[in-house]
């Protein structure tokens, strides 16, 4: 004899109340195994309180309804292990930025705004070997990290060695509407003779800057922004363009907001990037 359960036996069951029951219901996710016609009641098996369960727990890693019915629909336990391996991954790296957002805004709390001195510089024009992309702003930091490793793969290859540090360039927009132009250069002497994939070698024109180190983690670079730009603004000196990030090593870099021609004075001396 088939064992019929109320909504309310279910509910107590599974730990799941009997509005997230006919919420799974209606959208399809749990169906009861009967509905009355007559009075609408549902009626579940207990072969169903085991999946009714591992919905609540998926629904406690904030899983999204689609991929729960994904799981549920599996037809093998390795397609459900990797939508679940796929979830987990995001939800570790959303816990890395939660940490990291948590720690810059203890620092903020405790510290003032950074107060490192401003430079202000010529950078020589040079030729780089380059890759650029139209990358969202949160995505950033994962395109340098792979891309910086593929150029300098590149150049090991052709035997050619970097005569300067890491450099990307940030345009207008890639700020102001949230996605733009971000090129990733490591600065060379001459040019290369063949170069493959999406990396090409550039001229990278001269540019006056202003330039302030960032020596912090760089989920903390905006404030690195924050102190640069303002000081830039009160003297009057800024410009549109992109804006230069050199990376000197892990944890050291230089921020470069371009200034107007000619305001760095003859006593500070010109740099390569």
């Amino acid at each position: 004899m088939d064992v019929r359960l109320t909504i309310g036996e279910f509910s107590k069951m599974t730990y799941l109340s009997v509005k997230a029951l006919r919420h799974y219901h209606d959208v399809g996710l749990l169906e009861p195994v009967a509905v009355d016609d007559s009075s609408g009641y549902r009626f579940y098996s207990p072969s169903q309180v085991s999946t009714a369960q591992s919905i609540r727990r998926f629904r406690d890693l904030d899983l999204p309804l689609e991929e729960i019915r994904a799981i549920l629909a599996a037809p093998t336990v390795e397609a459900r292990n990797e939508v679940l391996i796929e979830h987990l991954d995001r939800m570790q790296r959303q816990l890395q930025r939660t940490e990291l957002t948590v720690a810059s805004l203890q620092a903020m709390l405790s510290t003032t705004s950074p107060t490192g001195a401003v430079e202000l510089r010529v950078l020589d024009a040079t030729s780089a070997l380059s890759i650029e992309a139209s990358v969202a702003f949160d995505d950033a930091i994962e395109f340098c990290a792979a891309v910086f490793p593929a150029l300098h793969d590149l150049l090991a290859d052709a035997g050619v060695e970097p005569t300067g540090p890491d450099t990307a360039l940030y345009s207008d927009a890639f700020f102001e509407d949230g996605r733009g132009s971000v090129v990733a250069l490591v600065p060379i002497e001459g040019t290369l003779d063949a170069v493959s994939g999406d990396a090409h070698v550039r001229h990278v024109e001269a540019a006056d800057v202003a330039v302030m180190v960032h020596e912090a983690p760089f989920s903390e670079l905006d404030r690195t922004y924050g102190a640069l730009g303002t000081e830039v603004a009160a003297r009057g000196i800024g410009r549109t363009g992109p804006i230069r990030e050199r990376y000197l090593s892990d944890g050291l870099a230089e921020v470069c907001w371009p200034i107007t021609p000619g305001a760095v004075t003859q006593t500070e001396g010109p740099e390569r990037t």
